[in-house]
């Protein structure tokens, strides 16, 4: 049986992945952590949480165990069209004013940033492909990304089980998904057409990275609650950099910009355009 992990070793791996990707691992994480890394401590056969400590930090370890290490504390809340005013938002107001500017004259670009398992990407696609009902010329693709390699696999196969769906309404539901002929299983599968919209991306907030495109609109919801409030400005600074003018930037109904001096223009509850 595994004692508990030593303060030393807490304060190392928590420090660590901080810095590597941003998420605060204050003492009171210090139970969740030693749960979450059972699992890692009986792949690699280790008796205790001190050797795993030392071999995160040992060169063959830093190499391979990093991201495996960030799977396993990074958290993946999220279900179909979660904090459902936002959906609302860009069916009534968002997409008809962007589709005035622009129409067929280029594609919108979605970022879903800290997508996790495709609830939030996937509920995108149905939004807009409803959108595109009404409005044939409509172009649009969506980046999913997020820092959980395993959270990435399963988005990209779009397997849900059937208890995920109550949030979806059933129009949607009866046009965008399929049952499993196994009906024992339980599952649903996002349509190929929906899927094919999606590009799924491993990303880490705390290292560059850069588009080849600016996007129209930045999902990035209950993301930034695990990060300090200078790690938090420092990103939405660098999100901005890839905006749009005119673009959106959406954020979870537990965070704020309060006192940031962003250049964003508030336009709906934790909705802002760029200004």
């Amino acid at each position: 049986m595994l004692g508990s992990m030593k303060e030393r070793d807490f304060r190392r791996l928590s420090t660590f992945v901080q810095q590597q990707c941003g998420i605060k691992m204050p003492p009171s994480k210090k139970t969740m952590m030693e749960a979450r890394l059972q699992r890692r401590l009986r792949a690699l056969n280790m008796v205790d949480y001190h050797h795993y400590c030392e071999f995160v930090f040992s060169p063959r370890g830093a190499e391979s165990e990093l991201p495996h290490l960030i799977d396993a504390l990074s958290t993946n809340t999220t279900s179909f069209f979660r904090e459902p005013h936002h959906f609302q938002y860009m069916t009534a107001t968002l997409l008809p004013t962007w589709w005035q500017h622009f129409g067929h004259s280029r594609e919108l670009a979605v970022w879903s940033a800290g997508c996790s398992s495709g609830e939030e990407p996937y509920t995108l696609t149905m939004v807009l492909a409803e959108f595109q009902e009404h409005y044939p010329l409509f172009r649009w693709f969506i980046l999913a990304t997020d820092i959980n390699t395993q959270v990435l696999e399963r988005a990209a196969k779009g397997i849900y089980p059937e208890d995920k769906l109550h949030s979806i309404p059933a129009v949607m539901r009866k046009k965008y998904l399929l049952r499993s002929k196994d009906r024992s299983k339980k599952l649903i599968r996002i349509i190929s057409e929906l899927r094919e919209r999606i590009r799924f991306r491993r990303l880490n907030f705390m290292e560059p990275f850069q588009f080849r495109e600016p996007m129209d609109i930045i999902f990035c919801r209950n993301v930034m609650i695990y990060f300090e409030r200078d790690v938090q400005e420092r990103l939405i600074r660098n999100f901005l950099k890839h905006l749009h003018p005119w673009g959106h930037l959406i954020i979870g109904h537990s965070e704020s910009l309060a006192g940031m001096d962003l250049g964003l223009v508030q336009v709906a509850p934790t909705v802002y355009r760029k200004a």
